[in-house]
């Protein structure tokens, strides 16, 4: 190859007087040596035109031309790349190159110099995960050592692929992957290794991560691999990182402020409802939930339904059973205190043995009175007229007595329908007393359940 490009490259007249074959024993020397100096020569940096205003652009020329090349002597011997990185998105690689080398005695004792990053080779190496496109700085530059060891840093912002699980948030750990590995060389060119032990990263990025993010690191871990793509292997390094959100944001911005109002949408029961304020309290109560639920929308995932959702539905739901225990509520002692029905004989039995529980049903209630059991007698304010034996009441005394049978049935009647109002008065009472525990274990035992599940 390089024979036939130079002989084409060499003009007929500048031949002068060689002959043909002295011709070609000088291209086969110097195909020869170019072959020589491509495998197994090093190149060495002339420092004559280094002086006080450091490198001479010149002096670099011989490695300049040699960029587009991968840096090996022997293309049998792939180049080992090493590279670092912390958790601030700063990508560190390191590699020797046999083209660049000096003598520091005679290069005005320079052991180190940076150079511009598009004069010099670099390896391609990306992150598999990553999502959007490279937004790194141009015109970086890069750390060269006499020995021929280069240093890149790549500062680099990495929006990668990472399958959260967000049901636990924000009390949920996530175990995510950085792959490392080059596109265009395979295992035959370029070989990854690391720079740092795993637990230096570990520290370096603990650190970092302690006084930027929500997000604390619990650990990483690195397993090498080989990925097999058209038949070609590419090396590989996978680092396993596993972080924890620090959830102290969102208790004080989400469950605390939840909490609170849950609270005092129980503590509303003590309210009376006969006072007419209880229904309007919890109406009030629930519009400031929904709006508050608004107002944090941006601090939930937006994806999945996270626990936290059903903690906020949850209380949502307690809230709103709460105002239909007081819509039935109400309705009861409107209809108490306006034409109360005869109470139900199950809900009589019910009322007395919530309120004593040692009594029981009655048996045989009286006929005046069957739905309420009581003989009018036992209503409160009534007695029966006393009739001598033997007296029978004269015409006066009919008259008197049909007028007192009267007055005393329109008692009986007002007594019983007291005595009605009564009932459901104190029905209604029971009732919500009994909803009101029902809410306070509905909910006690949704928020412990919720509370387990965070915990595991």
């Amino acid at each position: 190859m390089f024979a036939f490009i130079l002989s084409l490259a060499i003009p007929g007249p500048a031949l002068g007087p060689l002959s043909y074959r002295e011709h070609r024993v000088a291209l086969l020397h110097l195909t020869h040596s170019m072959s020589t100096t491509g495998r197994g020569v090093t190149f060495t940096i002339n420092c004559s035109g280094f002086g006080q205003h450091g490198a001479d652009p010149t002096a670099l020329n011989s490695m300049f031309n040699r960029k587009p090349f991968r840096p090996a002597t022997n293309i049998s011997v792939p180049t080992q790349v090493n590279i670092s990185f912390t958790m601030s998105a700063i990508l560190d690689v390191v590699w020797d190159n046999p083209f660049i080398s000096w003598n520091p005695e005679e290069c005005e004792g320079i052991t180190k110099m940076s150079m511009a990053a598009k004069n010099l080779w670099l390896p391609d190496i990306f992150i598999i995960e990553l999502m959007d496109v490279d937004k790194t700085p141009k015109d970086l530059t890069a750390y060269v050592s006499n020995e021929g060891r280069i240093r890149y840093k790549k500062p680099m912002k990495v929006d990668s692929i990472c399958n959260l699980d967000i049901f636990y948030f924000p009390f949920d750990q996530q175990n995510c992957t950085l792959t490392f590995s080059s596109f265009l060389y395979t295992v035959d060119s370029m070989l990854l290794d690391m720079e740092k032990e795993v637990w230096e990263i570990t520290d370096a990025s603990r650190n970092i991560l302690q006084t930027h993010g929500e997000w604390e690191l619990l650990g990483i871990n690195k397993a090498t691999a080989k990925l097999s793509r058209g038949g070609n292997l590419y090396d590989q390094i996978v680092f396993y990182v596993a972080i924890r959100r620090r959830p102290s944001l969102y208790v004080i911005n989400l469950l605390v402020p939840s909490g609170f109002l849950v609270t005092i949408d129980a503590l509303s029961f003590y309210l009376p409802v006969k006072s007419g304020n209880r229904v309007p309290f919890k109406i009030t109560l629930l519009l400031g939930y929904n709006v508050f639920l608004l107002m944090m929308s941006d601090l939930l995932p937006t994806c999945g339904t996270p626990l936290i959702g059903v903690y906020f539905a949850l209380c949502l739901s307690l809230m709103v059973g709460s105002l239909l225990e007081t819509i039935f509520i109400t309705h009861l002692l409107h209809v108490a205190t306006t034409q109360p029905p005869p109470l139900p004989q199950w809900l009589h039995c019910l009322l007395l043995h919530c309120t004593s529980p040692g009594r029981c049903c009655p048996s045989a209630p009286q006929k005046g009175n069957k739905d309420l059991g009581l003989t009018p007698t036992h209503l409160p304010g009534v007695k029966e007229p006393e009739v001598s034996a033997g007296q029978m009441p004269g015409p006066g005394e009919a008259e008197l007595t049909g007028g007192s049978e009267w007055t005393r049935a329109q008692r009986e009647h007002k007594a019983q329908k007291q005595h009605s109002v009564e009932l459901w008065v104190q029905f209604s009472h029971v009732m919500d007393t009994l909803l009101f525990r029902l809410y306070l274990l509905f909910m006690a035992s949704s928020i412990v359940t919720i509370i387990c599940l965070w915990n595991t």
